[in-house]
C-alpha cells in the first residue's frame, strides 16, 4: 500500500505540474492571442488611415479636375459669347446705311492721302458710288471683298488695309480684355 500512495502522491504531483503547466500555457496563449489581437488592431487602423488619405487625395483630385472642367465649361461659354458679340457688331458695322458708309470712306480716304500721295482705291463691288464725293473715279477699283477700304500707293509698295473687319480685329485684339470685362465683370 505503500506504493499505491507513493503512485497517488507522483500522480498528484503530475496532475499539480499538469495543471501548472496548463494554467501557464492558457496564460502563454492568452498573451500571444491579445498581442496578436494588438498588432491587428495597430495594422487595421494603418490601413484606414492609409485607405482615408487615399480617399481624400482622390475626392481633392476629382474636385479639382471638375473645377477645372467647370472652368473650361464657363472659358467656352465666354468664347463664344464674345465671337458672337464679335460677329453681331462686324454685321451692325457691315450693313450701315450707304450714307454713313460714304462719309466713313471718305474720311478714311482724306487721312490717308497724308500717308500715301494719291493713293488707288479699293473697295467692295457696287460701292464705288460711295466715293464719288471724293476720290476721282479712275482711282477707285472694286473687288470681291466685305465692307471697307483698302488704299495702296501708285507703285503697290505700300498698302493700307481698312476694311471693317481688319479695323473691328485690331480694336478687339487691343481691347479684349476690356471688352470682357464689360461682358462678364
Amino acid at each position: 500500500m505503500a506504493l499505491d500512495k507513493v503512485v497517488k502522491d507522483i500522480l498528484d504531483i503530475a496532475r499539480m505540474e499538469a495543471n501548472k503547466l496548463s494554467e501557464g500555457a492558457e496564460k502563454e496563449k492568452t498573451g500571444i492571442l491579445r498581442a496578436a489581437d494588438e498588432e491587428i488592431a495597430k495594422k487595421r487602423k494603418l490601413q484606414e488611415r492609409v485607405l482615408q488619405e487615399a480617399l481624400r487625395r482622390s475626392t481633392r483630385q476629382e474636385i479639382s479636375s471638375a473645377e477645372l472642367e467647370a472652368k473650361r465649361i464657363i472659358l467656352n461659354a465666354r468664347k463664344e459669347i464674345l465671337d458672337k458679340v464679335f460677329e453681331e457688331t462686324l454685321h451692325e458695322i457691315e450693313s450701315m446705311p450707304a450714307q454713313e458708309k460714304a462719309k466713313i470712306y471718305c474720311k478714311v480716304y482724306s487721312n490717308a492721302k497724308n500717308l500715301v500721295p494719291r493713293p488707288k482705291v479699293i473697295c467692295p463691288r457696287g460701292e464705288s458710288k460711295l466715293l464719288s464725293d471724293c476720290v476721282e473715279p479712275e482711282r477707285v477699283m472694286e473687288s470681291d471683298m466685305k465692307s471697307g477700304l483698302i488704299l495702296e500707293s501708285e507703285d503697290g509698295t505700300i498698302r493700307l488695309d481698312y476694311r471693317f473687319k481688319s479695323i473691328l480685329e485690331e480694336v478687339w485684339e487691343k481691347e479684349l480684355r476690356n471688352i470682357s470685362n464689360m461682358l462678364f465683370g
